[in-house]
């Protein structure tokens, strides 16, 4: 081979490697560049856009980088943003906010407001980031905005002051930003209400329908280029415009249901809403009206009956919590592909074809495929803490976060 033509293949073989390696950066961000910026996600979907991670566990589970104890009695998930972490916690009678850089080492820590003592004690609401500030809503409805950075308070707005009522086991949804707005669910006549996200004066508050505030989170979605929100009530499921309130559309499933707790999700033109306590789900197919925007219902189904874990849908399919395991139903038709008992009754999220549970019962967290095909773990493990382990998991920038009780874990699940 002629020292030209050499030189010409090095060059190949270098630009080749090149493209590799920064294909590989992109699909593997830094833990401090990924961001989980508050319930659910960025899209409230419990969907990680993380590539590169670990298709079956040790048979101890992933490698563990920290735990901390210090957070208070909780189910309050985390957010994840510019670099820090974030969540709540009951701790000696007060709800405190926290903060913690990235290897767990605390920054601040904040009240908000008094604890809840009813039963279940323990936070609910899980801080949401936006521009630099955090929102969160106390179980007494208290919803505040504070500066992320030092923890300084912006401002506070009960949610009884907007005709809201707090519901029996508190209010526990998370404030959804939406553009300018910071969007709650204070229930009853003003049931949803958008307030400016950097004074909390009321923007909006919806009319026409009437729900008490339940323990949903409020989603936004975007159809026929018409800016939407939606939630889930003890009045039954409802949207309304982003832009006003007006209420668009409006279903009664689950009204006066002991506990409506999962939040709503929505993929390729169809709303999803499952409940506990024997009601099962209802799928809406959304289509443009006249005057907005209608909902027809395209099934019902008792196949998937969750009480509190949530749901996922990717690539057509929806998977979640049934009863005392895991569903995975077609999203145009409701047909059960498959049902597995895994981890048992709890939560998930999805990252990287692959679906993180994690049981109510005695912290057991799992992984399994997101495939219809079949129901197949790849790996099981606990963590400790006392009670039921309601938070959901996070899994952002190769990371497993897992809060169980006054315990917050951080695990490596990216491929080595």
């Amino acid at each position: 081979m002629s020292q030209r033509r050499a030189s010409r293949v090095v060059v190949r073989v270098l630009l080749e490697v090149s493209v590799l390696v920064l294909a590989v950066i992109r699909t593997q961000a830094s833990p401090a560049e990924a961001e989980w910026p508050g319930w659910r996600g960025r899209n409230r979907d419990g969907k990680s856009p993380d590539k590169g991670l670990l298709k079956e566990w040790p048979k101890e589970g992933p490698r563990l980088l920290w735990k901390v104890d210090t957070v208070g009695k909780g189910f309050s998930s985390v957010a994840v943003a510019g670099g820090r972490l974030y969540t709540t916690g009951d701790r000696e009678g007060k709800l405190r906010i926290f903060a913690f850089d990235l290897d767990g080492k605390p920054i601040w820590d904040v009240e908000h407001e008094r604890a809840w003592t009813g039963d279940p004690g323990g936070s609910r609401s899980t801080p949401v980031i936006d521009g630099g500030d955090l929102y969160i809503i106390s179980a007494h409805g208290l919803a505040g905005a504070y500066d992320a950075k030092t923890g300084k308070r912006r401002w506070t707005q009960k949610l009884t002051d907007l005709g809201g009522e707090v519901p029996g086991w508190g209010y526990a949804a998370s404030v959804l930003i939406h553009g300018n707005l910071a969007v709650v669910t204070p229930g009853r006549k003003n049931c949803i209400a958008a307030l400016d996200k950097k004074s909390g004066k009321t923007a909006w508050t919806s009319k026409g329908f009437e729900g008490g505030a339940q323990y949903s989170s409020p989603i936004a979605i975007e159809f026929e280029k018409r800016p939407l929100i939606i939630d889930g009530t003890h009045g039954g499921i409802v949207c309304v415009s982003a832009k006003d309130g007006r209420v668009q559309w409006s279903n009664d499933f689950s009204t006066g249901n002991t506990a409506n707790c999962p939040t709503p999700a929505y993929s390729e033109g169809y709303v999803f809403w499952s409940t506990g306590y024997g009601k099962g789900g209802i799928c809406l197919k959304l289509s443009a009206a006249a005057d907005g925007v209608k909902a027809d219902v395209a099934w019902k189904t008792d196949e998937l009956e969750c009480h509190h874990g949530g749901y996922i849908i990717h690539e057509g399919f929806i998977y979640g919590n049934h009863d005392g395991g895991w569903s995975c139903l077609e999203l145009k038709t409701g047909k059960r592909r498959w049902y597995g008992k895994g981890v048992g009754k709890g939560s998930l999220c999805y990252a990287d074809g692959m679906l993180y549970l994690f049981g109510e019962d005695g912290g057991k967290a799992g992984l399994a495929v997101a495939s219809p095909e079949a129901f197949q773990m790849k790996g099981e493990f606990r963590v400790d803490g006392e009670g039921p382990s309601w938070a959901h998991p996070t899994v952002i920038g190769g990371r497993l976060y897992l809060r169980y009780d006054k315990n917050l874990y951080c695990f490596d699940v990216k491929k080595r």
